[in-house]
């Protein structure tokens, strides 16, 4: 017994919730992080157009800012911890349309951030945000 709860290292269970804060917080960031620019500037947001555009992207006019929105809103979710599982759903979707339509040609290390992105996304919507998130207060 003694030597399974010892491979098992059932002890790092108590820092669940403040992995998934940190989990949250640092996508959180880095998804703000990574649209601020389309937000604050038209140009930028005409220029990701513009690459979408040149992905077959179809009315890129539309889903340029559809996405950027997305992802500064979910993003703040994230950090938030508020409606996690929807924000999770929402960029699962968002990064896996970003896969095929710009990433499937790729090398696996090109596209390993597309799908990491995807990965912590459907772990966000299914294992929720934690104890550390405004959804556990409500």
């Amino acid at each position: 017994m003694m030597r399974k709860q010892l491979a098992q290292l059932p002890q790092l269970a108590r820092g669940t919730d403040a992995a998934m804060l940190l989990l949250r917080l640092l996508v959180g960031v880095f998804l703000i992080h990574g649209v601020w620019d389309n937000v604050t500037s038209a140009a930028r947001m005409a220029e990701f157009e513009s690459f979408l555009a040149a992905h077959h992207c179809p009315r890129p006019h539309l889903a340029a800012p559809l996405s950027v929105y997305a992802q500064l809103i979910c993003g703040g979710l994230f950090v938030a911890g508020l409606f996690t599982r929807w924000a999770g759903l929402v960029m699962a979707f968002n990064f896996m349309v970003a896969f095929v339509l710009v990433h499937l040609d790729e090398t696996l290390r090109e596209q390993f951030p597309a799908l990491v992105l995807v990965a912590v996304s459907l772990v966000l919507a299914t294992h929720g945000p934690g104890r550390y998130a405004l959804d556990a207060r409500r």
